[in-house]
């Protein structure tokens, strides 16, 4: 092979490289999606009222407006790029072991998006943690073009889950609870837990075409 055709070889791979890090580097910055997460104070046909840690958000329903909700899966339903939400629990050794793995469809991808620890459990002395993020399914170590990745092990599965600000390895042990999030035909109440996908119009009200229903009132 002559000296042409190697500077030729090197750079069509130098453009191939170029062109997979650009595509990466536009997934890692892809932005979280806004949300107001509370529970519903009041329901009409035009808005919702949501009860925030910050206080009451007044949100504009744009009709029509899809509500979801989680459905029992497994974690074969989990596949390259797949955006989840798991919550966890520190153990002893410093790990974070999964206590339950929710995976949420593409249109809800940056929901939530982090990794925050949740408020304890009356009587109970343990904090869990709650990380949404990316993941893929490859066998290939996680590296910074790559989301994450799912390593499967003897007892469970270790996900490599990467958000806007860093990444939280999770051991998920085998009987895990494994939740997916899809469009449900139910309607939504005061009392719910919910986290509304918002857009803030140019007059700074918000607005709303998708409510996660997070656990619904009894």
């Amino acid at each position: 092979m002559n000296n042409r055709l190697l500077r030729l070889l090197f750079v069509l791979l130098l453009t191939v490289h170029v062109i997979q890090s650009a595509a990466w580097a536009q997934v890692k910055a892809a932005p979280p999606i806004s949300s107001v997460k509370g529970k519903l104070q009041a329901v009409t046909s035009d808005s919702l009222d949501v009860v925030s840690p910050s206080g009451v958000v007044h949100v504009k329903i744009m009709q029509p407006l899809k509500i979801y909700g989680r459905v029992p899966s497994d974690l074969s339903h989990v596949t390259s790029t797949s955006f989840v939400g798991v919550t966890s629990v520190k153990q002893a050794d410093g790990t974070e072991l999964a206590k339950q793995v929710n995976i949420f469809p593409a249109e809800l991808r940056g929901i939530g998006e982090g990794s925050n620890m949740l408020p304890a459990a009356p009587g109970s002395v343990s904090q869990s943690r709650m990380t949404n993020g990316s993941v893929t399914t490859n066998a290939a170590p996680a590296s910074r073009m790559t989301n994450g990745t799912v390593q499967k092990q003897s007892g469970g599965t270790t996900l490599v889950v990467q958000y806007q600000t860093g990444t939280q390895t999770i051991s998920v042990p085998k009987g895990v609870e494994v939740t997916e999030t899809k469009l449900i035909k139910e309607t939504i109440k005061p009392g719910d837990t919910v986290n509304v996908v918002t857009e803030k119009q140019k007059d700074g009200t918000l607005t709303t075409s998708k409510v996660y229903l997070v656990a619904a009132s009894k």
